[in-house]
């Protein structure tokens, strides 16, 4: 009997044993398809502390408050506390008018982690023990929804009891500024590098936090400590109740406001850290999860015998089979820490020890452009009363919306201070170079005490005078090295340079020997620099000559180059808008002025006493029919002269010295000009008249020359009309009477064909009948109920007019 019960007794524990297994086990793998934790380097998050320990937090010593070195008072848990005025305006101010955004609160509490780091690693260089707690020198940031809270912790230096107290309890007050003045004396003190200098920066956390909690361990403290506070006027500060977690550092925890859960969000948080942190030197983890597919493992009988179940599929039919046979994967959801600044800090880096490709991939990290590559770059270090490092690239291509974005701020130069990013709205250059790209980081810039914004100061103008500097020596640099290159760096942003050259009185020089046009010695290149061009300056020339147009083939067409290009002389070709205005602003270079080959009085430098009376030999030969031009073209021209620009065209009409060219006309009343003073500009600078240049050597002027006044018919003159219209549009004119060109025209075409002067078209066409007396009522019934919806729609204010 006692056998039996002890058997019978054992089959129960045993039947219990495996109910508890299989429940465990399908436990488990409930578990497992929503959440894994993968082990990794790193820990996961340490649990926050209990709404019990955090009670016990409430009932411990208080503290209040204090501004600048005061010292913190503190007062029995009972008793009441007077409150500081002072301190509540300045800490209403932190929180509520300091910051502009609410999301830099991370980056504050990323480069006070920074900074913690920093200091024991230097401590670490004359102590290794140091960092015997923990080696290993990281950030670590983890949101926790079902809390509502944002944990971030590091292994820096940590704070001990009395820290907490005065650096969390005293505003505006830093341990950086201690700490630096400590080791400013010391031997290898350069290689720290501080952010946190202005001493609010943690308080930054109460823009997203209604109750923060800091616990810190030091090598100086046996224990680990917690402060705590409401944003209000007090703080606590106990022994954690958990014991040493950290080992040694810091963890803060934000006890988020109902309206700021949108930082618990792992990819805003990511984002965060990403714009403003990418660059710290410490490893910055984010505890991530992510979507995994895993094989589920097959399921086996009770007692664990596959044989029973191998039989059972014997049985089933062969389709059956293979559907059993195939592995089952499910989803699961993967939980571990993932670094997020993998980014480094190419420009802290000697340029000697980078190579190209490094720049390269830098640069597409920077522009999220991963299959951009820029045309050149620059890097820059900068030392003296202000320390800054810099890189700077020429994207690939101008935003196409570049001269229509002036106005605006550019965003694509980013400032760091120390790494950390500051902001990209300011304007480190002029508008004219606002096409570059890059980074700029400062040791020491003169920011407001939220870091947000810039202060217009020495050391800032100083920075933004040297790299605009530095990216003309670059430009110049691209010249130099691959002309090619070049050639499409200038397609990109040559207008961008020549705005530079009107704008920049300082740099006008520089940009001009940067300058590329197109030129009668190759119309095929991409272009001639000026140097280039004075290079090859005839004898005695004192004038870089030019001729604007909307097109070189436009240019090549004009009668003005004629006597330039057969004596040999080398013509800039101007086709950018731009370009008028630029040799406006820039009349000449290295010593030679700019002539404009379709305006005034055209000199080649090498007249002498002879040319002279030849001249003066024609202009008395000519002198009769000059009179009769100028009389007959009165309405049109100033002067009649013997031309010194032709030599195959009869005539050309040329502007005086400050006239509009026709090129000059065409664009200034394509811009539709509608300010009342441009207006009037414009009109009196088209009322100059011209002057028309004739060349005695064509047959057409000589016949005309031979002719007495008596012979100077009206069919003449017609001609001559027609001659000079014509002469208008290939110098670039547009004819102020069109109908009357067409007319004359068509007489001469008339003559030459014999057809009849008076003759009219006769014009045999049907005309249209009218309305029928139907489509007349439709009409009428369409208006009148359009009337009606105009009406209401008026009355609703949502009518829109076709």
């Amino acid at each position: 009997m006692k056998a039996s019960s002890f058997r019978f007794s054992i089959t129960v524990l045993l039947f219990v044993f495996l109910g508890l297994f299989a429940l465990t086990s399908q436990v488990h793998a409930e578990q497992n398809t929503q959440q894994i934790v993968l082990e990794s380097d790193h820990n996961a998050p340490v649990p926050g502390m209990t709404a019990e320990q955090v009670e016990q937090l409430e009932d411990t010593e208080k503290f209040t408050f204090q501004a600048g070195s005061s010292s913190s008072s503190s007062s029995s848990s009972s008793s009441s506390t007077k409150i500081d005025t002072e301190i509540s305006r300045l800490m209403s101010l932190i929180i509520n008018s300091l910051y502009k955004t609410r999301e830099i609160f991370l980056r504050e509490l990323i480069s006070n982690a920074s900074d913690a780091l920093d200091k024991i690693r230097f401590m670490a260089l004359t102590d290794p023990s140091a960092l015997s707690q923990n080696s290993k020198l990281s950030i670590s940031i983890a949101a926790d929804p079902e809390s509502n809270t944002i944990t971030i912790t590091d292994t820096g230096v940590g704070m001990t009891r009395e820290q907490l107290k005065q650096n969390l309890g005293t505003i505006a007050k830093s341990g950086t500024s201690e700490f630096l003045s400590k080791v400013e004396n010391s031997k290898g003190g350069d290689d720290v590098n501080q952010i946190g200098q202005f001493g609010v920066g943690f308080y930054s956390v109460f823009l997203v936090a209604d109750k923060v909690t800091v616990a810190s361990k030091s090598n100086d403290d046996d224990d680990q400590y917690v402060w705590s506070s409401q944003a209000v006027d007090d703080f606590v500060i106990a022994k954690d109740p958990r014991g040493n977690t950290l080992g040694r550092g810091t963890q803060i925890t934000l006890h988020l406001k109902e309206d700021a859960k949108e930082f618990l969000d792992e990819k805003a948080l990511r984002d965060l850290v990403t714009k403003y942190s990418e660059f710290i030197n410490f490893p910055i983890y984010l505890w991530s999860s992510r979507e995994e597919e895993i094989i589920k493992e097959k399921e086996t009988g009770e007692d664990g015998d596959e044989d029973d179940i191998v039989e059972e599929n014997l049985e089933d039919d062969e389709e059956d089979k293979k559907e059993e046979d195939k592995e089952q994967v499910e989803k699961v959801t993967v939980f571990d820490w993932e670094r997020i600044n993998t980014q480094k800090p190419l420009w802290m880096r000697y340029a000697k020890e980078i190579e190209d490709e490094e720049y390269i991939e830098f640069y597409r990290a920077m522009t999220k452009e991963p299959s951009s590559t820029p045309l050149s770059w620059t890097h820059v270090k900068g030392e003296g009363d202000t320390e800054y490092r810099s890189i700077m690239y020429i994207p690939p291509k101008v935003d196409p919306n570049f001269f229509q974005n002036l106005a605006e701020k550019a965003h694509n130069v980013r400032l760091f201070v120390k790494r950390v990013f500051i902001t990209d709205e300011f304007e480190l250059f002029p508008k004219w170079l606002s096409f570059l790209k890059g980074i700029v980081d400062a040791d020491d810039l003169p920011l407001n005490v939220s870091r947000e914004t810039l202060q217009q100061h020495r050391a800032l103008r100083t920075i933004s005078k040297h790299l605009v500097k530095k990216a003309l020596d670059m430009f110049q640099q691209l010249a130099k090295d691959d002309e090619e290159k070049y050639g499409q760096f200038f397609k990109e942003y040559g207008s961008a340079l020549k705005y530079g050259a009107i704008e920049s009185n300082t740099h006008r020089k520089k940009i001009a020997g940067l300058l590329r046009f197109s030129s009668s010695y190759d119309p095929t290149s991409p272009g001639v620099s000026l140097d280039s061009y004075i290079s090859r300056m005839k004898g005695s020339q004192s004038s870089i000559f030019f001729l604007s147009g909307m097109s070189v083939e436009e240019i090549e067409q004009s009668p003005f180059l004629e006597r330039l290009l057969a004596r040999g002389y080398e013509v800039l070709y101007l086709t950018e808008p731009i370009d008028e205005m630029l040799i406006q602003n820039m009349p000449g270079y290295n010593g030679k002025l700019f002539a404009n080959v379709a305006k005034g009085d055209l000199k080649f430098g090498d007249e002498d006493q002879e040319d002279a009376l030849d001249q003066q030999q024609l202009d008395e030969e000519y002198e009769s029919l000059q009179t009769w031009l100028k009389t007959t073209l009165a309405a049109e021209i100033d002067k009649v002269t013997l031309s010194k620009r032709l030599t195959t065209s009869p005539m050309a009409i040329v502007a005086a010295d400050y006239g509009l060219t026709g090129h000059m006309e065409r664009l200034m009343a394509a811009q539709g000009q509608n300010n009342k003073d441009n207006d009037m500009m414009m009109n009196f600078m088209k009322m100059q008249k011209k002057t028309l240049e004739i060349n005695p050597k064509h047959p057409i002027i000589k016949s005309l020359a031979g002719r007495s006044i008596d012979e100077m018919d009206e069919d003449t003159k017609e001609l001559v009309m027609v001659l000079y219209e014509t002469t208008a549009i290939r110098s670039g004119y547009p004819l102020s009477d069109l109908n009357g060109f067409t007319k004359r025209v068509e007489t001469i075409i008339r003559k030459g064909v014999g057809a009849s002067l008076d003759e009219e078209v006769e014009v045999d066409v049907e005309e249209a009948p009218e309305k029928s007396e139907e489509e007349k009522k439709a009409d009428e019934a369409y208006l009148k109920s359009d009337d009606s919806i105009v009406e209401e729609d008026e009355d609703s204010h949502l009518h829109d007019e076709l």
